[in-house]
């Protein structure tokens, strides 16, 4: 029972938001296939860290998540900046419930226990907030992720934590999210957000603090699952 995350798949199955315009997205979806059926197993789990859908809207999202459907394993599922398709909680399992999607899961106020380790985590927010706007949504996501580490620190588990924005980039920090993945003891963080060679410079991928910070953005991870070891 293997744990692995990607983040920022960027599916367009039922949209016109092709990413193979991109440079390296050439044929991603069946790269993305290959190389994940050649990695995970039905009783694998595997962390989509945000950006995982273009649908604006959830009904909209069907032919994405019937894709993630026919993929091995259990899938946890955080929200990415453009995630607009993203409803409640309870729409969103709602939703898979009806379309028979029993191997996705939401991970949003909550943890999930899988193997060793409590999955926690949330969206996370920029690291340059500045705005009075930019505050209240870092402090929002700083109260979400406390929730999900509160319920991961009930489920008896070593805590790893996912967030969709990086909390260091380019010298810039999100303070707030920082400050309570040190309180917390966390050792290992996963995020996604940062696309192309040159930004991926910029984030900081590596020790921090004693947490090890890393980047698992779909292309810099070359489509490939990325195992939890």
């Amino acid at each position: 029972m293997a744990l692995f995350v990607i983040a920022d798949l960027h599916l367009s199955l039922n949209s016109n938001k092709p990413m193979d315009v991109f440079q390296g997205w050439n044929n991603y979806i069946n790269r993305l296939s290959e190389n994940w059926r050649s990695l995970v197993s039905k009783d694998d789990t595997v962390v989509l860290a945000g950006d995982i859908s273009w649908a604006m809207k959830l009904e909209d999202s069907l032919a994405d998540f019937s894709f993630l459907h026919s993929l091995p394993g259990q899938k946890i599922l955080l929200k990415g900046n453009h995630d607009y398709w993203w409803s409640t909680k309870t729409k969103i399992e709602n939703f898979f419930s009806q379309h028979g999607f029993s191997d996705l899961h939401v991970l949003h106020n909550c943890a999930y226990s899988i193997g060793e380790y409590a999955i926690c985590g949330t969206r996370g927010w920029l690291y340059n907030s500045a705005t009075e706007e930019d505050k209240k949504i870092v402090n929002r996501e700083v109260g979400r992720l406390q929730m999900s580490l509160e319920e991961g620190k009930k489920l008896g588990k070593l805590p790893i934590v996912f967030l969709h924005y990086p909390p260091v980039y380019d010298g810039m920090e999100c303070r707030e999210i920082l400050e309570l993945l040190f309180r917390a003891g966390i050792t290992r963080c996963y995020f996604g957000h940062i696309h192309g060679q040159q930004a991926a410079k910029k984030a900081l991928v590596g020790n921090w603090k004693g947490i090890s910070m890393n980047l698992v953005s779909c292309d810099y991870v070359k489509f490939s699952p990325v195992p939890i070891i």
